[in-house]
């Protein structure tokens, strides 16, 4: 029968298609340590035998992705702790243990003697459903919105290999009539061949206008046939049709986004702040998960990456800088929001207006709005209250 210490210590070493866990005592022994497939029945069985031999056990992974998405559920519904410990603390303290080995099993030992003596790493929680289905939308349209990027300068670059002209005509990620003009006539020659009133009546059947005139000026100013230009036409329209196809999805997606976004119990009031629509609140919620779980404005800020930390040395004192570890996702939201907030008159317009005025550069300046946000946004949600640009009167004792 195996020995049950009262206290032990689990590292896991995430994958995709296996898991390697490792237990460890008070002293760093190991009790356990097997390859574990990322299985619900051979997880259950690997959460028994580690359960089988300490009574209390914090685990630990190294990646809380998909990859670990079966594995932390299963932990959640057995109420067991997990904390989170980045790749880049485990490869930094692989350093500190004798040999140079890289295995699995060394990973989730390094992983397991770093919750072991560190008690200030972070809790992993298991978000709520809605929280799961708002990042699994928003990574979605992240991928659309980068496979449109693609397509389009993946257009531009065939386009102007033969009718440059028309390349320059138009701008193409924001045009949606010129990509409706290009699933038909992509050539010099098809384009003046319609003629100018024929391409106009073609084109307004198809609801797009003011184009025509210029199609045509860029027909007229080429006569010259480039070799492959009837491939490049073809790859052109195919590209065109595609482009307009992703413009659909990312529209239906977009809609979806918001309406599952506005079932969060915080929408209304995330959503109130200026420049803060129903995209970059849904992309909010899905970088932060829990806002309620940051015990206030300066951690949330901290998480964004919004607040400078010091690099201090000796005599050098005063030398802030960026942080390295934060959510590129979570400082991508205020930022645009920000950038967004600023252009209109009020209050957040005249604070960026007042940086500026400090000397401030522009990509500053918008840190520091982005800063201040997050302290309006915190005490909104603190208060439970939508955003007015005239403040709440104070009551009187």
């Amino acid at each position: 029968m195996e020995q049950v210490v009262p206290h032990g210590w689990a590292g896991v070493d995430v994958g995709k298609g296996h898991h390697w866990v490792c237990l460890i005592d008070e002293a760093g022994a190991t009790l356990w340590s097997a390859k574990v497939v990322n299985d619900e029945s051979a997880i259950l069985e690997a959460i028994a035998a580690v359960l089988g031999r300490a009574e209390q056990v914090v685990w630990a992974v190294d990646i809380t992705g998909t990859a670990a998405g079966l594995l932390l559920a299963l932990l959640a519904v057995h109420g067991q702790q997990v904390r989170y410990v980045p790749g880049r603390t485990v490869n930094r303290m692989s350093g500190a243990y004798r040999g140079e080995a890289k295995t699995d099993a060394r990973d989730a030992y390094v992983i397991a003697e770093t919750v072991r003596h560190r008690g200030d790493l972070q809790e992993v929680e298991v978000p709520t459903a809605l929280v799961s289905e708002l990042r699994l939308l928003v990574a979605h349209r992240t991928d659309l919105v980068t496979d449109r990027v693609r397509m389009v300068n993946r257009l531009r670059d065939v386009l102007s290999g033969y009718f440059p002209a028309l390349e320059r005509a138009f701008d193409y990620a924001h045009s949606r009539g010129a990509l409706i003009l290009l699933t038909g006539y992509q050539t010099p020659a098809a384009i003046r061949a319609r003629g100018h009133s024929r391409l106009l009546a073609w084109l307004a059947k198809r609801k797009v206008r003011q184009i025509a005139t210029d199609a045509l000026a860029a027909a007229k100013a080429q006569h010259t046939s480039v070799p492959g230009q009837d491939v490049a036409a073809s790859i052109v329209a195919d590209l065109a049709s595609q482009i307009l196809a992703t413009d659909a999805r990312i529209s239906d997606l977009e809609a979806r986004i918001a309406t599952t976004f506005r079932a969060h119990p915080q929408a209304e009031i995330i959503e109130s702040l200026p420049g803060m629509g129903p995209i970059l609140g849904a992309e909010l919620i899905a970088a932060a998960g829990d806002l309620n779980g940051y015990a206030n404005a300066g951690r949330l800020a901290s998480a964004a990456g919004l607040v400078p930390v010091p690099r201090d040395s000796g005599r050098r004192t005063g030398n802030m800088h960026r942080p390295m570890r934060y959510s590129r996702k979570l400082r991508r939201v205020f930022y645009l929001s920000a950038q967004a907030s600023m252009m209109r008159e009020g209050p957040n317009r005249d604070f960026y207006l007042k940086k500026r005025g400090e000397g401030l550069k522009h990509v500053q300046a918008i840190i520091a709005l982005a800063r201040r946000r997050v302290d309006v946004l915190w005490a909104l949600l603190r208060d439970n209250r939508v955003f007015q640009a005239t403040p709440p009167a104070i009551r009187a004792a």
